[in-house]
This record gives C-alpha cells, sequence and structure tokens, in this order.
C-alpha cells in the first residue's frame, strides 16, 4: 500500500480529500504545518478542527505546533505581498516535502488542492517542482469535485469552518468591504 504525507490546512478542506484518497486504497498520513494562519488563536481552531477530522478517519497526524512561527512567515512574505499565497504554498509544500522524503513516504499532497479559493495552478507547479528528483513524488489530483460535500459533511459533524485562507492578509481581504461599510468609508 502506497503511503501519503498529507498537509493539511484545516479540517474541512481535509475531509472529502482523505475519502478519496482512502477509497483509493492509500494509506495516509496528515500533516499539521501552517505559520501562516493568525493569530493564534485562529490556529488553535483550525488545529483542533484538523485533528478531529484525522480522528474520525482514523489517521495519524504529525503535527508541527513547535515550527509555528508567524513572525518568520511575515518576514517572508515582506515586500512580496501581491505574490504571498505562491511564497506561502511553497514555504508549507517544502516543508511537507522535506518531512516526505525523510519519512519514506511514496507520495506528497496537501488540501490546498481542494479549496475552489486557492491558486490552484500554482499549487500544483510548486507539487511538480518540489517532486522533481526526490524520493516523495507529487500526488496530484483536483480535489475541489469534493467541494459541496466537504462543506455539508464539515457542518453535519460541526467542524470549525474558518471565513478566511488564514493569514491577517487574506481576513483583511474577506472583511474589506464589510470594513468599509461600517465605518462609512468610500468603496
Amino acid at each position: 500500500m502506497a503511503r501519503v504525507l498529507l498537509h493539511m490546512c484545516c479540517g474541512p478542506c481535509s475531509i472529502t480529500t482523505i475519502k478519496e484518497l482512502q477509497s483509493e486504497g492509500l494509506e495516509i498520513t496528515g500533516f499539521f504545518y501552517n505559520p501562516n494562519i493568525h493569530p493564534t488563536k485562529e490556529y488553535l481552531r483550525r488545529r483542533e478542527g484538523a485533528l478531529e477530522v484525522a480522528n474520525r478517519f482514523d489517521i495519524k497526524v504529525i503535527m508541527r505546533d513547535q515550527e509555528y512561527d508567524p513572525q518568520k512567515w511575515f518576514r517572508t512574505m515582506c515586500y512580496r505581498e501581491e505574490n504571498r499565497c505562491f511564497h506561502c504554498y511553497a514555504m508549507r509544500m517544502e516543508r511537507a516535502f522535506s518531512i516526505g522524503r525523510k519519512g519514506n513516504f511514496d507520495y506528497v499532497t496537501t488540501t490546498l488542492l481542494y479549496s475552489r479559493m486557492q491558486k490552484h495552478e500554482d499549487i500544483k507547479k510548486l507539487g511538480e517542482d518540489m517532486a522533481q528528483g526526490g524520493s516523495a513524488k507529487f500526488l496530484y489530483r483536483d480535489f475541489r469535485t469534493g467541494w459541496k460535500e466537504g462543506i455539508e459533511t464539515s457542518k453535519d459533524w460541526g467542524v470549525y469552518r474558518q471565513q478566511y485562507c488564514g493569514c491577517l492578509y487574506s481576513e483583511g481581504d474577506r472583511y474589506a468591504k464589510e470594513f468599509k461599510e461600517t465605518c462609512g468609508l468610500k468603496k
């Protein structure tokens, strides 16, 4: 049975991703590494959701809580704000491939491929590039086909569902219109 290291960004994005991979007969190990999530309370809520989903599917999860360092993430994004998603994906996927190779996993993939809000082609290209010459291959799937099912299941299970990608920038983007309306600012 092929072993897959699955980078998990949160619980809801993991549901149909894990379900699909398990239906293919793959052995899944989760990997929770997300220094982009801000504030810390949000990180803890998403961490809890990821572990809850992993428990329901009976998969192990490698946690890298000791590497949660938003300051490092902000330093990496500094002056790259317009292309921050690419650099954020790269940071998390590089770490996943490092763990995947050290752990002798056959494949590495990510729940980032589930979200309709993410830059799918950038993630796919990064995964393909990072797998070059390494022992762990990139397992590409378009997990967006399970988008609605994942949302409904996360609601049914009561798994915390976030309203923004995770970083302070995405939170600002998510609530910009509401902020302007509340504060009476011009649109």
